[in-house]
């Protein structure tokens, strides 16, 4: 499972909450506590927003520890909205096209969690996936099938109805293709503007993801960079944390939204 930290409020240097804190996304890298594995070292990828309409990507294939580039950047780059990505591979090559965030335009998306029994419908959950949206698939990855599949359904519209038709399809590929293993999703995609972060699994224990307000925005991550008891909340499961311009953040249902798909 990876870790996966993002920011929305005024404008910090990425290194404030990447790089600094005690129990930071470089040190979860080597060292998570709330994982099925402890170390994070397949890759990494963090995605800012600055003066263009488009984010600034960087991202590579060697351990977020041992990166001093990333470092460096981190200490260089303020922004208002970033997202930053540690990759524990669940199964797909160790190759900077698979390392998140994925970026389509001005919209960002990075994931943690995995399809079950992924192999055994790719080509059909590929072939759901427009031309014109399939010819920027890049990697080999659950993932970033996932986020075109979602950009198909209207993510840029409406991300909530969008990922829950995309989870409700990709679980009716399973069921189909007889497949027990679960279906575990915790994500988190903006626009530039807006933040959403997701957490759902059809096992009803999806990985972990918490959230607390920064510096008047908001930090979402999957697990505490620091103490617990410095603010944190849990995502409830199966919801949608909202985080609008211009609007509190409020939590959406999730399970809500797809159990409408089915009336």
């Amino acid at each position: 499972m990876c870790r996966f930290l993002a920011y929305r409020g005024e404008p910090i240097f990425l290194a404030d909450l990447v790089c600094a804190p005690a129990h930071s996304l470089v040190h979860q890298s080597l060292h998570a506590v709330e994982a099925k594995t402890g170390t994070n070292g397949d890759g990494f990828g963090i995605g800012w927003y600055g003066e263009r309409n488009e984010p600034g990507l960087y991202r590579e294939v060697r351990p977020a520890w041992s990166d001093e580039n990333l470092r460096s950047l981190c200490d260089q780059v303020r922004s208002r909205l970033f997202f930053a990505h540690v990759r524990a591979s669940t199964g797909t090559s160790t190759t900077r096209s698979n390392c998140h965030p994925f970026t389509h335009g001005r919209h960002l998306f990075m994931h943690n969690g995995q399809i079950g029994g992924y192999g055994r419908i790719k080509r059909r959950l590929e072939a759901l996936i427009p031309d014109d949206l399939y010819d920027t698939r890049v990697g080999t990855t659950d993932s970033e099938a996932i986020f075109l599949l979602a950009l198909a359904n209207g993510l840029g519209a409406d991300p909530v109805a969008a990922m829950a038709r995309t989870l409700k399809t990709v679980r009716c590929l399973m069921d189909e293709a007889g497949i027990d293993e679960p279906f575990k999703f915790t994500a988190a995609f903006t626009d530039g503007e807006s933040l959403f972060a997701y957490r759902w699994s059809c096992d009803a224990k999806p990985p972990t993801l918490y959230f607390r307000e920064e510096r008047g925005g908001l930090l979402v991550v999957s697990e505490p960079i620091d103490d617990k008891d410095r603010g944190w909340r849990e995502v409830p499961k199966g919801c949608t944390l909202v985080a609008r311009a211009g609007e509190a953040v409020r939590v959406e249902c999730l399970n809500e939204a797809m159990s409408r798909l089915a009336a």
